[in-house]
């Protein structure tokens, strides 16, 4: 599982149609902005999971966007631009940028770079590149996005499973509020603590064999969360 939404920044019309022509076909949501700052709002009002980014925007230069949005998010971002010299890449992936493609370019190379991108991001998501977890009778198997409580096997929303991850991946350490947001959404607003308190009712009753049972995820109240050992 993985979050889908991208957003697009570029002021090219014909571009952006064809971006968002592609992802709509590759079955990705996306938004779109045509400037720096209207990207940066996106950024912070709908949390992407990854930023395509123009760097010849008309009032604000890519490079800007990059640093502003790297003071509080890790979102991949991939340049997308005509800038095709070394140290204009070099400038770019200095300041935060991911990975960087030069136009013209491929569709078929852009859809590649994009999936690169969102398998490392759950991975850092996660905090791990191992496979498999256990923990008493819940399994995960994060190559495949399965989780099982014994044999019944879990559904969960692709927020739900990322979160998860994250707890699982750090079992035994308690997880601050901040930066749970922060892995999970891309952000530290406050406001989103509602969201996350939501999200983990949700994750914790699907989670959950019978009423009787001592919770897997712990509670710290005014803190934040933890992925307890079964055995605790």
């Amino acid at each position: 599982m993985k979050e889908s939404r991208i957003l697009i920044v570029e002021d090219d019309r014909s571009i952006m149609n064809l971006i968002s022509t592609t992802l709509k076909l590759n079955q990705y949501e996306y938004v779109c902005a045509s400037g720096g700052k209207e990207a940066v709002s996106q950024c912070a009002s709908y949390a992407p999971a990854l930023i395509l980014l123009d760097l010849g925007l008309p009032d604000m230069d890519g490079i800007d966007v990059i640093r502003t949005v790297r003071t509080w998010s890790q979102v991949p971002i991939i340049v997308i631009s005509a800038r095709g010299e070394d140290s204009d890449k070099i400038e770019a992936l200095d300041n935060g940028a991911d990975d960087y493609l030069t136009k013209p370019f491929s569709v078929d190379e852009m859809m590649a770079r994009i999936r690169a991108a969102l398998r490392r991001s759950i991975q850092l998501a996660s905090g791990s590149s191992e496979s498999v977890y256990r923990n008493g009778d819940l399994f995960i198997d994060y190559a495949a996005s399965i989780v099982k409580r014994g044999e019944r096997e879990i559904h969960l929303t692709p927020i739900e499973y990322k979160l998860l991850c994250l707890l699982s991946r750090n079992t035994g350490k308690v997880l601050t509020h901040s930066y749970i947001i922060q892995h999970i959404w891309g952000s530290t607003m406050e406001t989103d603590i509602v969201s996350l308190r939501v999200y983990m009712t949700s994750l914790r009753r699907k989670l959950s064999q019978d009423e009787s049972e001592e919770a897997l995820i712990r509670t710290h109240v005014g803190i934040g969360y933890q992925m307890v050992r079964a055995e605790e």
